[in-house]
């Protein structure tokens, strides 16, 4: 029994909201705008670091901008 599970977020409409760039949010986490784009896009997960700076960035918590799609399974 195999449940997938990934990891959404809220990049791209809190950027909006906070009227902010790529390139900017990219400054306040020390990572390339690359790396932002890819977290944003959902083709990579960011580290537990890294989604701890993109919150503070926003000034929001980490769940605010992250949320996890589908269920564990415990081993």
């Amino acid at each position: 029994m195999s449940t997938t599970v990934a990891l959404k977020n809220n990049i791209r409409r809190l950027r909006f909201e906070k009227n902010m760039t790529q390139e900017e949010l990219a400054l306040r986490t020390s990572v390339s705008r690359q790396t932002i784009m890819s977290i944003e896009r959902g083709q990579t997960n960011p580290s537990v670091l890294l989604a701890y700076k993109i919150a503070a960035a926003f000034d929001v918590s980490v769940t605010a901008v992250f949320d996890m799609e589908g269920e564990l399974v415990p081993v």
